[in-house]
């Protein structure tokens, strides 16, 4: 069988960083393995549709470089992959359920269902609508065919659950977990088709797997409860021969350790939990990875490191390196803990991997948005000296600014602790040595500087600390005549006479 795997979202809102794992981890298996990635969008929760998710989803997919080879947006043999668009589909497979006795009518009304949980929990016990509860309530098969026929006719509403059998054992392989085995008996008759017209999702998911020849269903631990009526569904359809191999992903936990990441973690501790910015209605607007940042290849391999690793030491590759790396069975079974500061370095790890060149193009972008013209070769020549100081090119700015800009204050600690004593007059001094300088170049300028304070006796840390600070306003910066090289001889004279007058004042 050709490998053919499915991401299948709801569009509810924003895709969560979970989601794009799971979507990560079906793509890696598909191309690792020569198949198709497909994309279906499950929208039979029509009261929790919202607008503009679909949209974002296939968006962020993109931007994370996972291509989509066939589905929603794209086409194929299956069409349609929306499944509010195969409403007809479901209901021949429902109608197939109920004629062999796999699935049965429910009247009841909330309130019955409501009044009988309540009377089942003031004895004591759990209300669950299984076998023996299915035998005392208002459905195909506590009333007569005669009775249901009336019902149906007269469009009372109605529900369909399937009927789990008793006393069996559920048993599957799966291919992360290992062996699973459920007693049903402890299952409930989920409901399959609502009075709405369309499936849930488990009758959804398990006719549009089967439809569209899906070989391996790779989502979710939290869908692990649900198996056994998936298994139990392929086995009502007479479909187990062609049953998809399935793999349950661990969860993402919060940075704690404890619990499931939600979006809440990351308003609080200032991160991301979404691919890209979501703006909602009600001005709602959540911050997104792209927006914050973090180049797409970080954003990918940082996802791909949580609940799986190569069985090597290795943690930066490429989404060919995870294709060719990547296997199911290296998944872990516990959540793994998302750890913000590690997003961060993921990011810091390719900027410093970027050609110089394609940084520059980036940062000359924004020197340009801060009113200074395009200089494409010095922004190279300051991208070299400041990266390895950064995690995201917006910060290049911060570390560099300086070879823009004089600056308007000067950091008041340096103030005190460096302009003192012959500081100001060696200063000065050096002031009058760099105007008479023709050779503008960092080695000669640092050699002219050093001869004079060597020659006189003064400290070397302390001068060129205080010069420091008349160039930048304080301790910060890469190599100080680098910087006094690239912002000109004209500025640096400006800057150390203005810091002299302001600074003796």
């Amino acid at each position: 069988m050709s490998v053919r795997v499915r991401f299948a979202p709801s569009p509810t809102g924003p895709l969560h960083i979970g989601g794009v794992r799971t979507a990560l981890f079906n793509y890696l298996f598909a191309k690792k393995h020569n198949g198709k990635f497909i994309l279906r969008i499950e929208d039979t929760d029509q009261g929790r549709y919202v607008k503009g998710a679909e949209d974002y989803i296939v968006k962020s997919l993109k931007w994370c470089g996972i291509a989509i080879d066939e589905g929603y947006t794209i086409g194929g043999d299956f069409e349609p992959y929306r499944q509010s668009e195969r409403k007809n589909i479901y209901k021949e497979n429902i109608d197939r359920l109920i004629d062999s006795g796999w699935a049965y009518y429910a009247f009841d009304t909330p309130e019955e269902i409501e009044n009988r949980r309540k009377e089942v929990e003031q004895g004591g016990g759990t209300f669950i609508y299984n076998q023996e509860e299915r035998m005392r309530m208002r459905n195909s098969c506590t009333l007569s065919d005669n009775e249901v026929s009336k019902l149906l006719e007269a469009n009372k509403p109605f529900v369909v659950r399937f009927k789990m059998p008793e006393n069996s054992t559920v048993e599957i392989n799966d291919i992360i977990r290992g062996h699973i085995s459920f007693n049903t008996n402890t299952l409930d008759d989920k409901v399959l088709f609502k009075s709405d017209g369309l499936p849930t999702y488990h009758l959804a998911n398990i006719v549009d797997d089967h439809l569209m020849q899906i070989s391996h269903v790779i989502r979710g631990e939290e869908w692990l409860p649900s198996l056994p009526l998936h298994v139990m569904l392929y086995k009502a359809f007479g479909w187990t021969d062609s049953m998809p191999e399935f793999a349950h992903l661990p969860l993402i936990l919060k940075p704690t350790g404890k619990g499931k990441l939600s979006k809440r973690d990351g308003e609080k501790m200032g991160f991301p939990v979404f691919p890209l910015q979501w703006k909602g209605e009600n001005n709602e607007v959540a911050s997104g990875y792209k927006e914050d940042g973090y180049f797409p290849d970080a954003f990918v391999n940082m996802l791909a490191l949580l609940g799986w690793n190569p069985g090597t030491e290795q943690e930066i590759l490429s989404l060919d390196e995870l294709i060719n790396s990547f296997e199911l069975q290296k998944v872990q079974k516990a959540g793994a803990r998302f750890d913000p500061d590690k997003a961060k370095w993921f990011n810091h790890k390719y900027l410093q991997g970027k050609p110089n060149n394609e940084l520059a193009k980036l940062f000359d972008e924004i020197v340009q948005s801060n009113g200074y013209a395009s200089d494409i070769n010095k922004a190279e020549k300051i991208v070299v000296l400041i990266k390895e100081r950064v995690n995201f090119v917006h910060e290049l700015w911060d570390q560099s600014w300086f070879f823009y800009q004089s600056p308007n204050s000067y950091d008041p600690k340096v103030v005190k602790k460096r302009w003192k004593n012959a500081v100001p007059d060696a200063i000065k001094t050096i002031g009058n040595l760099l105007e008479d300088q023709q050779d503008w170049k960092a080695e000669p300028l640092k050699e002219e500087v050093s001869n004079f304070i060597n020659s006189n006796e003064l400290g070397f840390g302390s001068i060129m600390n205080g010069l420091r600070l008349c160039i930048v306003g304080g301790a910060m910066g890469p190599d100080l005549f680098t910087i006094i090289e690239l912002i000109g001889k004209e500025q640096t004279i400006k800057r150390i006479n203005k810091a002299i007058r302001e600074l003796s004042a």
